[in-house]
């Protein structure tokens, strides 16, 4: 899931659905029993629903058509409404052909209820070339040796600071535990708090920015067996550091998506967890999310030039850091028509710059380049235009380490329960919110931190119990 993405894509679910439901009942639809060999224009889901990318995407699309002759009807769709849109329609035997930008819990929904190829999906890494991709991306994308989905591209979560203040107190870079607690406290006044960071109940957003920290304490949802952990020492370590983070040094009230980057932006707070997405609006690129801190009247870049990024943070328990972050995949549907393999790989070679291109700051490519240019993607991967307004690449604005960071980052996720083979519990979770729940508990006070982590664990588990 992207919450820390655009907000905009709520706007839009509407009239997602109002297509999908015309794209179900559609006689010439290319999926379900016939399969096989083409019996309609290919439907293709994609989760990029926002009306620019589905633009974009339709380009691509067309050009797919013009080199192959085979049809293609795209069809956009909110990513909250995935798994009731994708059980209706595998019950009304009207699956797509594929689904684009899904994420791991939606790749592990997919596999869980046997509605993915996975003889497809491995045909086409095996002829993209395996070694081409992201070896993270792929063990992300599998089941022990099972490839269920291609994957595409990623963002990353990153800790975002104010490099010149930490630079002027002479502070380390926050990459542990202890290091953001020192800065936040010797950063933090009046008039601007040391760290923001969300604490609503209803949002995932709080998830995410908690399990950046967690996961660097070595904190996990689950263990092998699917039982939850939330109650470890290691997590409930987590639980205090993030308790002690927002109740001493943070921004007061509830805090989200919105308020945090809106702290940042104003030179209101020295840190923020964000979505890598942050970077084309604190370059000054989007109108409607321009950095307004005192320096940025002048100087609209002025927070990308002076903002360090951290990826992987690390805890006290954790033996390194890690780092939270989101792979997306195409997925190939059961019943899908043979071109759906021709489709994909042109969407990870032809179409592929120009797939990572209408969003570079929150699209890194996971596969790298090519047998023939083993670097050709993650190259122009830096060069490419990112903005709404005003386009411009990120190296414009931020300096090749911050770029390298990013280029890395998904070699280095490791999100809850994927690797555990839990993605249907993640995606159930992420549905009823019990870690988001649990910490606006603590941070309004009313639970201690291990009370916290505990209703957290029994939430979890009793969810876990529910899916069987």
């Amino acid at each position: 899931m992207r919450t820390t993405e655009r907000r905009g894509r709520a706007a839009v679910a509407a009239v997602g659905v109002a297509v999908l439901v015309g794209a179900c009942g559609s006689d010439d639809s290319g999926s379900g029993d016939d399969g096989g060999e083409a019996s309609g224009p290919l439907v293709v889901w994609t989760l990029e629903n926002l009306p620019d990318r589905i633009a974009a995407q339709e380009q691509i699309a067309s050009a797919f058509t013009a080199d192959t002759g085979i049809e293609v009807e795209l069809v956009g769709i909110d990513e909250d409404q995935f798994n009731q849109l994708l059980t209706s329609a595998a019950a009304a035997d009207e699956l797509p052909d594929v689904v684009g930008a899904l994420p791991l819990s939606g790749v592990q929904f997919l596999a869980t209820n046997d509605l993915v190829d996975t003889d497809a999906a491995d045909a086409v890494v095996e002829t993209l070339g395996a070694d081409t991709f992201s070896e993270r991306s792929l063990e992300l994308t599998r089941s022990d040796d099972t490839q269920l989905a291609v994957p595409s591209d990623g963002w990353a979560q990153l800790l975002l600071y104010r490099q010149d203040l930490f630079t002027a107190a002479g502070l380390a870079a926050p990459e542990t535990y202890e290091a953001i607690l020192a800065a936040a406290q010797a950063l933090d006044t009046p008039e601007r708090a040391g760290f923001t960071g969300a604490n609503v109940a209803n949002d995932a957003f709080t998830q995410q920015t908690f399990e950046q920290f967690a996961l660097g304490n070595d904190c996990q949802l689950v263990d092998d067996d699917g039982e939850a952990t939330l109650d470890s020492d290691q997590c409930v370590a987590a639980f205090q550091f993030y308790d002690d983070l927002l109740t001493n040094y943070s921004v007061a009230g509830a805090q989200d998506v919105d308020t945090t980057r809106a702290a940042y932006f104003a030179g209101q707070a020295a840190m923020v967890v964000w979505s890598s997405f942050i970077l084309d609006e604190m370059a000054g690129l989007r109108a409607d999310a321009l950095p307004s801190c005192p320096e940025c009247v002048a100087d609209p870049a002025f927070l990308a030039r002076n903002s360090g990024v951290v990826t992987a943070v690390a805890g006290p328990d954790g033996d390194e850091g890690a780092q939270f972050g989101e792979v997306v995949s195409w997925a190939i549907t059961v019943d899908a028509q043979d071109a759906a393999t021709d489709f994909v790989e042109f969407m990870m070679e032809d179409g592929y710059e120009q797939w990572i291109g209408f969003a570079p700051e929150g699209k890194v490519p996971t596969r790298q380049g090519t047998a023939d240019e083993p670097t050709r993607f993650i190259d122009a991967w830096s060069t490419l235009p990112a903005g709404v307004d005003t386009k411009a690449p990120l190296a414009d604005f931020y300096p090749a380490e911050v770029l390298d960071v990013l280029r890395t980052s998904p070699d280095t996720f490791s999100p809850w329960g994927i690797s555990q083979g839990q993605g249907a519990l993640v995606g159930a979770a992420l549905g009823e919110l019990p870690v988001p729940r649990a910490i606006a508990a603590m941070t309004g006070g009313e639970v201690e931190p291990a009370e916290a982590a505990q209703q957290a664990d029994a939430a979890v588990q009793e969810i876990a119990d529910s899916l069987g």
